[in-house]
C-alpha cells in the first residue's frame, strides 16, 4: 500500500491544551503559548489530504435544543442548552458515537464547534476558541483552538466556528460515546434563532478497504443571497475516480432553517471531457433545502447521539452518498455550495471517494 497523505497546516499555531487533569494522549501546552486570532472570513482551504485505504468517519451533536420541543424552525425560537452530562459546573453538553472499524488506524482527527453569541443573552467571545472533550470513559480535557477561529457578526447573528487537531487523544481512545461540552453558543430568543453544535471528523487507514481519496476543507463563508456561489475543486492528479465508484460528501454549516427553500450542494464531475452535475439530496435533506438543521448520513440518523434530537435547530452535520454522481466515474472533482435565500455560515467540507491509480503497478 502507498500512502500520499499530506497534512496541510495553515492559518495558525500548534496545537494548545490547558488544564491540570490533561491526559497524555494531548500534550500540555506552554504557558507562553500564544492563542490565534479570530478573522470575519476565512476563505475554504484544504485541512488535510490523503490517497490510502481507508476512510473519513465522524461524530456530531448539537450545543442546544427548543424550550418545547415541538419547535420546526430556529428562527424565533426560544433556545436552552442541552446538558446531558452529570457535571455541575458545564452549562452545555452532548455526545456522540466516533465509529472507527475494527482494527483500522486513525491517521488524522479534528474537532469542530461554533454557533451563534447572540440570541436572548450575548455570549463573550473571548471563549470562543475554548471547550472541553472527553474522549469514551474519559475526563474532560480543556482544548484550545489551534488556528484562527471564523467569527463574523452579519445578517442579525454573532456567529463563530473553532477547530483544533486532536489525533493522538482519537487514535489512543476506545471505542464509544465522545463527551463535547461548553461550547460558546447563547440561549434565548433572537430573530434569526439560535444554534451550535460540534463535529468531530476523523481519518483513519485501514489495508483491507477500497483505496480513496479523503479531503476536508474548512473555512468560515457565509452563503446568501449577496453571497454568489462557493466553488471547490479537488485535483485528483493522476488517479481517477472509476465508474459506479462508492463516495461520501459531509458538510458542517450553522444557521439552516428547516423549511426555508434555496440552499443546494452539488458536485460536478468531469469524464471524457464532459462535465455532469448533480444536486445532492436523500430523505432527510431535499435538494432544495439540504441546510436544515439535521445531523444524518444518507437521509438516516445512523449515528447513536445523545441526545438524538431529529431537528437539530440551525445545526447541520451531514454526509451525502455520492454513488449516483460518480456512476460514470471522473478525472474532475468539484463541489458547489450557495443559499439563494438566507444566510447559511460553511464551516467544513470532508470527502471519501474510490480512486484507481493511473499505473495500476503503484
Amino acid at each position: 500500500m502507498r500512502n500520499s497523505a499530506v497534512h496541510a497546516v495553515r492559518r495558525g499555531v500548534v496545537c494548545a491544551v490547558s488544564c491540570a487533569a490533561l491526559s497524555a494522549a494531548l500534550p500540555a501546552a506552554s504557558a507562553v503559548t500564544p492563542q490565534p486570532g479570530e478573522a470575519a472570513r476565512l476563505p475554504f482551504a484544504p485541512r488535510y489530504e490523503a490517497v490510502q485505504h481507508g476512510g473519513i468517519v465522524r461524530a456530531a451533536n448539537a450545543a442546544a435544543k427548543g424550550t418545547t420541543g415541538a419547535e420546526t424552525v430556529n428562527d424565533g425560537t426560544a433556545i436552552r442548552y442541552v446538558d446531558v452530562d452529570s457535571d455541575p459546573n458545564t452549562y452545555n453538553s452532548s455526545q456522540a458515537e466516533l465509529r472507527v472499524p475494527a482494527g483500522a488506524k486513525v491517521s488524522w482527527a479534528r474537532l469542530y464547534w461554533g454557533g451563534n453569541l447572540l440570541a436572548g443573552e450575548q455570549k463573550p467571545a473571548k471563549d470562543n476558541g475554548r471547550v472541553l472533550i472527553a474522549e469514551p470513559g474519559g475526563r474532560y480535557k480543556a482544548l484550545l483552538a489551534d488556528t484562527t477561529t471564523g467569527h463574523r457578526t452579519a445578517d442579525g447573528a454573532d456567529a463563530f466556528q473553532a477547530s483544533a487537531d486532536v489525533t493522538a487523544l482519537v487514535r489512543s481512545a476506545q471505542p464509544g460515546m465522545w463527551t463535547v461540552a461548553q461550547v460558546n453558543v447563547a440561549m434565548g430568543r433572537s430573530a434569526v434563532g439560535g444554534w451550535g453544535g460540534w463535529t468531530l471528523v476523523a481519518a483513519y487507514e485501514k489495508a483491507d478497504e477500497p483505496l480513496r481519496r479523503l479531503a476536508v476543507w474548512d473555512g468560515f463563508e457565509t452563503l446568501g443571497p449577496k453571497s454568489g456561489e462557493l466553488s471547490i475543486p479537488l485535483a485528483l492528479g493522476t488517479d481517477r475516480i472509476p465508474q459506479d465508484a462508492d463516495g461520501r460528501l459531509g458538510l458542517i454549516a450553522y444557521d439552516g432553517d428547516r423549511g426555508t427553500s434555496g440552499d443546494y450542494l452539488a458536485v460536478e464531475t468531469g469524464a471524457a471531457k464532459s462535465v455532469t452535475r448533480s444536486e445532492l439530496s436523500d430523505s432527510a435533506n431535499s435538494a432544495d433545502d439540504v441546510m436544515n438543521s439535521s445531523i444524518t448520513d444518507s437521509g438516516t440518523s445512523r449515528m447513536e447521539r445523545l441526545p438524538a434530537h431529529q431537528n437539530t435547530l440551525g445545526y447541520d452535520s451531514d454526509v451525502f452518498d455520492l454513488r449516483g454522481a460518480l456512476r460514470n466515474g471522473a478525472d474532475r472533482f468539484h463541489i458547489r455550495l450557495g443559499s439563494r435565500k438566507d444566510a447559511v455560515w460553511l464551516g467544513a467540507l470532508f470527502l471519501q471517494a474510490d480512486v484507481k491509480r493511473a499505473d495500476a503497478r503503484r
